[in-house]
């Protein structure tokens, strides 16, 4: 792993931020993760980011379904610009030039991912979060 992307701290790797996706979001949220728990466990105290395509999609997601906590969310996340249209692509494009793990259990955003050698969180079916590097 490059050393600017992550370093090892008592065992733990320490990256300082976590993209987050939409649906990657809404999974922490449906299985009732502690955010600040979990994270430290495979992150340590990352700075979210969020993109303004991804905050769109949230709201029309959170409209037709309640509880998707996005006051929190947008209260921790440093909102940024992205010029993509489509969501994926910018979240994309802001893994590779910070070298950020994707918070997501979209299995094409996934595959696209490993394919330019980023990395992603993905909520388990045991309510945890995975780092896959």
């Amino acid at each position: 792993m490059e050393a600017h992307r992550s370093r090892l701290y008592q065992g733990v790797i320490s990256l300082s931020g976590l993209i987050v996706d939409a649906c990657g979001w809404v999974a922490l949220v449906d299985a009732k993760i502690n955010l600040d728990i979990e994270l430290k466990t495979i992150l340590g105290q990352p700075e979210l980011i969020l993109t303004d395509t991804v905050l769109i999609e949230l709201r029309k997601i959170d409209e037709g379904r309640k509880g998707l906590l996005l006051e929190l969310l947008t209260s921790r996340a440093r909102i940024i610009h992205s010029s993509d249209s489509y969501a994926d692509d910018g979240l994309i494009k802001l893994s590779i030039e910070t070298g950020y793990p994707v918070l997501t259990v979209d299995r094409e955003l996934k595959r696209r991912l490993i394919s330019v050698s980023c990395s992603y969180v993905e909520v388990t079916a045991g309510r945890t979060l995975r780092l896959v590097d």
